[in-house]
């Protein structure tokens, strides 16, 4: 009775780990751009899932049985791709993106006349299908390691670039995490003390299509590259590093790193000048 039990629970267990995760997005008719109120909720359900270790993510797009089958297959695409660039803007790997398929008309068999709008309104939509790793990949404690730290103490030359590794920032946000900020706490006070250096600080977005910089869902602007250099800025001038010794820049996504996408929302310090102490 008990390897009964043992089992059992290891069934519910892989059920339950295994689970997909759901959201759909309607549209008008003859419309492929995504209404506001619907943009929103894709939003909100983008940030339910950007802590999610994702495996792979499908995205079917359908329209409703009005209009040729062709119209409808090219109109049910256009849907998905919608989808997919919020997902790119927004910095999700498009390597999860496995499926971003029309799947053109969904047929409608109803009794009642005056349910038939309802009905196809339903059917103009896009289904996106979140599957998370199983099983989940066990998370490493790595020791905070700050090269940015032994390099802005050594010997600096113009031209130099600085990856302040382990500044990460959220998803889609220009803000730091809690451990970045201990982390760019500390390069503050060394900057601080190093007043002949001034730098540039450029900001990067991982995931979007080719060179583009990513949306900032805060202001939601195509700036978040910008937004993420420039709130390093204020911070560094908060902590004391005078303004003028400082620029920042957006660098969109000229320079992905090649690792994982998450590496890719980072920022750089450019060495532009450094004066001789007095």
């Amino acid at each position: 009775m008990k390897p009964l039990i043992i089992l059992l629970c290891l069934f519910f267990q892989l059920s339950f780990a295994q689970k997909e995760l759901k959201h759909e997005v309607y549209f008008e008719t003859d419309q492929h751009d995504i209404p506001e109120t619907e943009h929103s909720r894709l939003l909100l359900f983008l940030s339910e899932i950007e802590d999610v270790d994702i495996e792979k993510i499908s995205i079917y797009g359908f329209t409703d049985d009005r209009g040729s089958d062709n119209y409808n297959l090219v109109l049910s695409q256009n849907r998905a791709d919608a989808i997919k660039e919020v997902f790119s803007n927004n910095e999700f790997d498009e390597t999860k993106m496995t499926n971003v398929d029309g799947k053109g008309k969904i047929l409608v068999n109803i009794i009642k006349e005056n349910d038939l709008n309802k009905i196809r309104g339903l059917n103009r939509k896009v289904e996106i299908i979140v599957t998370p790793v199983f099983p989940p990949k066990p998370k490493e404690e790595k020791p905070v390691v700050n090269k940015a730290e032994d390099l802005l103490k050594g010997d600096l030359k113009e031209g130099d670039k600085i990856l302040l590794e382990n500044l990460l920032f959220r998803t889609g946000y220009s803000y730091l995490t809690k451990e970045s900020k201990i982390i760019l706490d500390r390069i503050a006070e060394i900057l601080v003390e190093r007043t002949n250096v001034y730098f540039t600080i450029e900001g990067h977005v991982c995931c979007t299509q080719g060179e583009r910089d990513a949306i900032d869902r805060k202001t939601k602007k195509r700036n978040l590259s910008v937004a993420r250099a420039k709130s390093i800025y204020d911070y560094l001038v908060d902590k004391g590093v005078k303004h003028y010794r400082m620029k920042f820049s957006g660098m969109r996504r000229k320079a992905p790193l090649g690792g994982e996408p998450h590496l890719d929302r980072r920022v750089e310090i450019l060495v532009t000048r450094i004066y001789e102490k007095k």
